[in-house]
């Protein structure tokens, strides 16, 4: 049994604190909701973001830095990007020990590009971190939460790191791999979250199973084409957290950045869709980062160019994909020979 506490209790991290409780770890969800605390420890709920579903009794729940660091062994961080830096630096002062950092985040950050494992190195001494992992994979919390079987990949420099995240969550109904693509994984879980909005768009739009299939495809290209520019390993794309968390964010109602594209499909301006999503979407923030990523790196992302010009530039979604399927004629297996070199035949 290990210490684990776990940073964010939105619907991400009180499933995988749920996990965690299964396994009989020792359990303290962190959040800075005093009545959310006091929902999860007595009513063993929490109706804002896991609704009808029933908490474990071991977890427990607070709002206290101090206590939350105590005796940690491991720090699972599951809350948006965008928060990090604040969280953490809150919870460093009460830092006393060396502990594992395990992040369940899929996104980049705006203004410096950088990922999350890279944040948490930048910003917590070294004298206080063991290791950073990613948790990532096909994996909505709705269904992580009811149990139902469901399967991740763990990556990090480190491979006996790996392999001890990967003890502390495995189970009969969530198995983990390791992947040793600490760069691949985190680009995959953070880039198709720009596709599903994607592919949220086309399904507000009407356009049916062959557009969206035809974009998934191809946002995998250019989640494969950056990811391999950014350091990560092609193969990654092909796995869990590439086109296995791309097929479930994109095909899924569970999805916020699906639906979030959806409302802009069916009409909604961007100020009525993020109004009505009561979770961060993090896929209009990553898109903003790809975008100028992909500009100044002078890589090929018409997809991404699209959405980002639908979300920061007013452009009617419609015209958007006019100009997609109006692009110049080329080769589909010209960008396979980009990603993985030339064939063997």
């Amino acid at each position: 049994m290990a210490r684990v506490t776990v940073i964010g209790a939105g619907s991400w991290g009180t499933a995988l604190a749920m996990v965690l409780a299964d396994n009989e770890h020792d359990v303290y969800l962190w959040t800075h909701r005093e009545n959310q605390a006091e929902e999860i420890n007595t009513e063993h709920k929490n109706e804002a973001y896991l609704k009808g579903v029933t908490l474990p009794e071991t977890l427990n729940a607070g709002t206290s830095c101090q206590d939350a660091m105590d005796g940690a062994a491991y720090v699972l961080l599951a809350i948006p990007t965008k928060a990090l830096r604040d969280v953490l630096s809150q919870l460093i002062p009460f830092m006393k020990q060396p502990m594992y950092f395990v992040h369940a985040i899929k996104g980049i950050e705006p203004s410096t590009f950088l990922r999350p494992s890279e944040i948490i190195k930048h910003l917590v001494p070294e004298a206080l971190r063991l290791d950073v992992s990613v948790l990532s994979g096909p994996s909505h919390a709705e269904e992580v939460s009811l149990r139902k079987p469901t399967t991740v990949a763990v990556a990090s420099s480190n491979a006996n790191t790996s392999n001890q995240v990967q003890d502390l969550f495995m189970n009969t109904h969530f198995r983990v791999y390791t992947n040793p693509d600490l760069i691949g994984v985190e680009m995959g879980g953070a880039l198709k979250n720009i596709i599903a909005l994607g592919a949220g768009i086309s399904d507000g739009l009407g356009y049916g199973d062959n557009a969206k299939a035809a974009l998934m495809t191809r946002g995998l290209a250019e989640m494969t084409r950056l990811g391999s520019e950014m350091g990560g390993n092609p193969l990654t794309f092909a796995g869990l957290t590439g086109i296995g968390d791309l097929i479930a964010t994109c095909t899924s109602q569970h999805s916020r950045n699906w639906r979030a594209g959806y409302l802009l499909g069916t009409g909604h301006s961007q100020e009525e869709t993020l109004q009505q999503m009561n979770m961060v979407v993090e896929g209009v923030r990553t898109t903003k980062a790809v975008h100028q990523i992909a500009k100044e790196k002078k890589i090929a992302m018409p997809i991404t160019e699209a959405i980002f010009d639908v979300w920061f530039n007013g452009k009617m979604a419609k015209t958007a994909v006019d100009e997609l399927m109006n692009r110049t004629r080329t080769s589909e297996m010209d960008s396979m020979d980009e990603l993985f070199g030339e064939r063997p035949f």
